[in-house]
């Protein structure tokens, strides 16, 4: 096996880190105190082609590979978990499934928008009732002939209100059940259309979480993705890519409060020395260490599982449930190791730690994923 990275992945990889250094870590803990959406670094993301880059260049996209989205996905949450589920939203649901099952039509109309940045796209799937059991939709998108009426809320959704274009999973047939369930691209201008209130979240405080309502919204039929009935396979199928992005953000934040601690070791003296002298934090640090690069195979494995046309559901989950586990368990060590100081705002390992929970919920819960992978131990 050759783990070895080429020169465009080495390439993307700086150009990130570069970027989260000079333009997203300035003014990131005031984003996260005052719940502001990074407006501006999001349209520097776009330009920077960071929005769209697996995109076939034919659509404005950097027609890049899963492991290159992998690889700058880990570099900016290291710094602003808020930016990167922007990004990962935007890349691994919203683009994504419009590429991969939408209509050239749809291509044409969104994807070149959304790949470039120009616009933001929203994957409207969790509702009050139906947040793990995505069969149990309320939301209703009655057919009417050239048309669906469009009613409902969605709970939970990143990007609710900074998005232009919303992939919103509805129920058609409620007697089909899952098979009677439908995905349509929604305007943010359609008349109907309401934006609830925002979130007042533990982390990722910088990204936007609405409420969505959905009042007779009028949909037209060419803006359904795929048959009658696709509706269900296609949140499932695109949320299997979208796991792979969680996993990479959750590495990432492991990193960065990796790196936070280590260097903080440094500099902080007890008892006459550094403290990454005494064992106790030296060992912590080497556990940290560990179980960081544990996590960066087993995300390298579900993109390199993707860029091959294999079957990624399991590898892409299995690399979620223990990258999100390290997120957690690295940052609340790296508040540790920082003692009094790890519970300041301005050291960062407190954002980082409540920025890693959020990791073990969106786009699958770990419970999820250890069914998907369960039964996918046991189908043979």
């Amino acid at each position: 096996m050759d783990f070895s990275l080429t020169e465009e992945h080495i390439m993307i990889r700086d150009a990130a880190r570069d970027f989260a250094k000079n333009e997203l870590l300035p003014g990131v803990i005031e984003r996260d105190n005052k719940q502001k959406f990074p407006t501006q670094q999001i349209k520097m993301m776009g330009e920077l082609g960071f929005l769209g880059m697996m995109v076939d260049p034919k659509y404005g996209g950097g027609g890049m590979d899963t492991m290159s989205y992998a690889l700058a996905m880990e570099e900016i949450s290291k710094i602003d978990a808020s930016a990167s589920v922007v990004m990962s939203v935007n890349n691994s649901l919203v683009c994504y499934g419009i590429e991969s099952y939408g209509s050239e039509e749809q291509k044409q109309k969104y994807l070149t928008k959304l790949a470039t940045g120009e616009k933001l796209g929203a994957f409207c799937l969790s509702e009050p009732e139906a947040g793990s059991d995505a069969t149990s939709q309320k939301t209703t998108a009655i057919d009417h002939g050239d048309h669906y009426i469009l009613n409902g809320t969605k709970n939970w959704i990143t990007n609710g209100n900074s998005a232009d274009y919303y992939l919103v999973i509805a129920q058609t047939d409620r007697e089909k059940k899952h098979k009677g369930i439908n995905a349509f691209i929604v305007e943010k201008s359609w008349e109907g259309f309401e934006i609830g209130p925002k979130e007042d979240k533990l982390g990722i405080r910088g990204s936007d979480t609405h409420s969505l309502i959905f009042n007779d919204v009028k949909v037209p039929k060419e803006n359904r993705i795929g048959e009658d009935g696709f509706g269900f396979k296609f949140a499932m199928k695109t949320l299997a890519g979208g796991r792979i992005g969680i996993a990479a953000q959750a590495l990432g934040i492991a990193g960065g409060a990796y790196d936070l601690a280590r260097e903080y070791s440094k500099v902080r003296k007890s008892f006459g020395t550094e403290i990454c002298n005494h064992q106790a934090i030296a060992f912590k640090l080497a556990d940290m260490h560990t179980s960081i690069e544990a996590a960066k195979l087993l995300v390298m494995k579900a993109a390199w599982d993707k860029d091959q046309g294999n079957d990624y559901t399991m590898s892409g989950a299995i690399a979620k449930l223990y990258a999100s586990q390290v997120a957690m368990d690295v940052s609340i060590e790296a508040v540790q190791v920082h003692g009094g100081n790890g519970y300041v705002k301005e050291y960062h390992v407190e954002r980082l730690m409540r920025d890693a929970k959020i990791t073990q919920i969106y786009e699958g819960t770990s419970e999820i994923q250890k069914i998907v992978i369960s039964r996918g131990l046991l189908r043979d």
